[in-house]
């Protein structure tokens, strides 16, 4: 698949939303994993040229495959309590983007969800990212985004990497992934509410003002 670098740009579209119009058009239309998935192709994403915010997370549940909306589900009601976003902005593309790792539903795997499909990410991340602003800030949210884009902590736990936060801020933050795991995680490790969010707040509202 490539991109239509060269579709005529309609006046006054200027060109890079243009090319973020034909990649969620391509997006949409993929269909490189569908052999392996349970449910069939439905790639879920959120992005525009303008996302300043970029968080990086998993894959879609059978919840979000069904409703066709990035983290409608309660993991999603945990990150936006992490985040401090509310509904509007968490859902508009020109402040946000929702990469996640595999934008399909993966099916069921040994103990929760499967992995997600390990085509994506080398497929399309690229391109996406291209388009985003340089200066955005990036969550990464889980064990798959963090040992694709923090490579250099592939021998550390996922803790050891969340705790280690303040060497990535405030471009970057890793985070677990918020699931219901996420919750007795959460309790073990006080420090991630009294020293992360309150950082990686702060680090959003910065962006979402344009500093």
């Amino acid at each position: 698949m490539t991109l239509e670098r060269n579709h005529p740009t309609p006046a006054g579209m200027p060109d890079r939303h243009l090319q973020a119009m034909v990649l969620h058009r391509e997006i949409a239309a993929c269909t490189v994993c569908a052999p392996y998935l349970p449910l069939g192709p439905r790639p879920i994403t959120q992005f525009s040229a303008t996302s300043r915010i970029l968080i990086i997370g998993q894959a879609p549940g059978s919840r979000v495959h069904a409703s066709g909306v990035p983290w409608q589900d309660d993991s999603g009601e945990r990150l936006r309590e992490w985040t401090g976003l509310d509904p509007d902005v968490f859902y508009d593309p020109a402040k946000v983007a929702l990469v996640p790792m595999g934008f399909c539903y993966p099916g069921k795997g040994a103990a929760g969800d499967a992995p997600p499909r390990p085509e994506c990410a080398p497929l399309w991340h690229a391109p996406i990212l291209e388009l985003l602003p340089a200066d955005r800030l990036t969550l990464l949210v889980g064990s798959y985004a963090q040992a694709r884009y923090l490579p250099g902590d592939a021998g550390a736990t996922l803790t050891e990497r969340v705790r280690g936060f303040a060497r990535f801020a405030p471009a970057t933050f890793p985070t677990p992934h918020p699931s219901w795991r996420s919750v007795g995680w959460r309790n073990r490790n006080p420090w991630f509410d009294t020293e992360l969010l309150p950082a990686l707040r702060a680090a959003i509202r910065s962006r979402l003002a344009g500093a």
